[in-house]
């Protein structure tokens, strides 16, 4: 296993669907066994957006733990804990906070983006501004020194090195500058309807769906627009149901889809009827594991409070640092060597 220190985390605002599943948890599965990986459970990052109603906040978390280890995150593999039962976090971004330009945040790509795309929550709070310095904060305190991203996502983590290199040079050399892990590029997953999926479009198949509800859903499922007939020949490449089958089909059966299709000599129908089979099929053991993790109900909290033990130690480490780079304490040399003198 590579010494360094990766991280990662999710924010608690729903339920995990088939995009979370290859977009991101697949690489999650394969990094613990290649790096020191924590994961976190994003929880003071939900409220930025989600400060309104956070009445399911807890209970999204927890879910989400449990589907983890479902999945086959292994705590002895690495760390799982919760933002929230961190505090230090909160301390070190008030420390970010002081000398963080505003234009920097200004600037960010995604703060315009989800201004202009998520019209159903005010996002006009101070919460939402600053949470480019929370993610910082959430790297920084435990010293993580890669952090795994996609191509379109370096622009967010370039402010977090921009951020620790400013606070290194006003301070003193203290914190680590974490280096991009270019992840495994994850499979991008069409919804019902076409577009990416997500529980804020309605489209999504959620992980934990009943297989009565998952059959339902694939039923639906959107198919070649431009097919009306089952005589029409389609096109596999537009075709949102063949796009998300490719992903937990035989690739036997795709390539048979992909023949037929296009000579449309097959029907969408048939199709719809095998990928609900096919979708059943590939998270029926995810499922009984995750029914196996709901009949211990303090297993979620048990992996919790160990990965809050391993974490607490390492932020305050951070903290102390921090603290005495800025001269808020006495710098803990002269403490000892006070210590030592009997002074």
């Amino acid at each position: 296993m590579s010494q360094h220190r990766i991280l990662t985390g999710y924010r608690p605002t729903g339920k995990l669907h088939l995009g979370h599943w290859f977009g991101n948890l697949q690489n999650m599965l394969r990094l613990q066994n290649e790096y020191d990986a924590f994961y976190f459970v994003a929880d003071w990052h939900a409220l930025t957006s989600d400060w309104q109603d956070t009445s399911r906040v807890y209970a999204f978390g927890h879910d989400m733990v449990a589907d983890w280890l479902a999945a086959g995150l292994d705590p002895e593999r690495c760390t799982i804990y919760r933002q929230s039962d961190i505090p230090q976090v909160i301390e070190l971004m008030l420390y970010f906070n002081m000398v963080l330009p505003m234009s920097w945040l200004e600037r960010t790509p995604s703060y315009k983006e989800q201004q202009a795309n998520i019209t159903n929550k005010d996002l006009s709070n101070v919460g939402f501004f600053l949470y480019p310095s929370l993610m910082a904060a959430d790297i920084a305190i435990v010293k993580s020194d890669q952090v795994p991203v996609g191509e379109d996502q370096q622009p967010h983590l370039e402010l977090t090195r921009e951020l620790v290199r400013r606070f290194n040079a006003t301070y003193g050399d203290t914190l680590v500058e974490p280096q991009a892990l270019i992840a495994k590029e994850g499979a991008r997953v069409p919804g019902l309807d076409g577009r990416k999926m997500s529980k804020s479009y309605g489209n999504s198949i959620f992980i934990t769906d009943t297989p009565d509800d998952m059959r339902k859903k694939a039923m639906s499922c959107m198919t070649d627009p431009a097919r009306k007939r089952k005589d029409d020949p389609g096109d596999p490449a537009i075709c949102p149901l063949h796009q998300i089958h490719k992903l937990i089909g035989k690739p036997e059966d795709i390539a048979s889809w992909e023949a037929c299709c296009p000579q449309g000599t097959c029907g969408c129908v048939a199709h719809k009827q095998q990928f609900a089979d096919d979708l059943v099929s590939y998270f029926a053991d995810f499922q009984l594991r995750r029914a196996e993790i709901d009949a211990q109900p303090h297993l979620v909290e048990e992996v919790l409070a160990a990965g809050k033990e391993r974490v607490l130690p390492l932020a305050q480490e951070t903290i102390t640092a921090c603290r005495d780079a800025i001269g808020l304490d006495l710098p803990t040399a002269a403490a000892a060597s006070s210590e030592a003198t009997g002074e």
